[in-house]
């Protein structure tokens, strides 16, 4: 080996073993919660009876890390009934301290049923779920969140059913600027 590929190796095996220490130090050593609820903005809701999306999984980016894929035990939710300031816990995920770039929802299965009894086909955009990353966080807009040790992160991921022309069928679509995450001790969301 020459002397400039043993620097390359060495470089990158100084690099691994600074990122792992830095995950070992700092902090309280705690971990935080990603609470994942999902709402409904107005869009085309009123065309539907009923609009139930499955939830299941959710994968996290953290900003400096991995992506980290969490099932989620088929959660539903009926988006006709989420209207306004309502919202339905789907997912709770402890996560490491640290700031994320994006929250992705796997959805299995969409089922509309129109307000005039009929059937309704509802895809996700491109098929792949409903990714997230740009949040309301304490007022102001971001491209991260933050997950804080011993507090409750509540990420709200709101979509909306969008008509697709004169085809009768429908795309979920996420929308961006309702996107919130709020923040709450541990101890005030577990003693409630």
């Amino acid at each position: 080996m020459n002397r400039r590929e043993y620097l390359r190796s060495t470089a990158g095996l100084t690099a691994v073993g600074t990122v792992g220490l830095a995950g070992c130090m700092g902090g309280s050593g705690g971990t935080g919660t990603l609470a994942t609820h999902v709402s409904d903005q107005p869009g085309d809701i009123g065309d539907f009876e009923s609009l139930v999306v499955t939830v299941s999984e959710v994968r996290i980016q953290p900003a400096d890390g991995e992506l980290i894929t969490e099932s989620v035990d088929d959660a539903t939710a009926d988006l006709t009934k989420l209207q306004g300031d309502k919202q339905k816990l789907v997912a709770q995920s402890e996560l490491e301290p640290g700031d994320y770039e994006h929250v992705h929802l796997g959805i299995s299965n969409v089922e509309g049923t129109l307000s005039d009894g009929s059937e309704a086909s509802v895809d996700t955009a491109g098929e792949a779920g409903l990714k997230f990353q740009t949040f309301v966080v304490d007022g102001e807009e971001s491209e991260t969140f933050e997950i804080r040790s011993d507090e409750t992160a509540s990420f709200t991921a709101d979509f909306t059913p969008v008509k697709q022309g004169g085809s009768g069928s429908y795309v979920l679509r996420p929308v961006a600027d309702e996107v919130t995450v709020t923040y709450e001790d541990v101890e005030a969301t577990t003693s409630a």
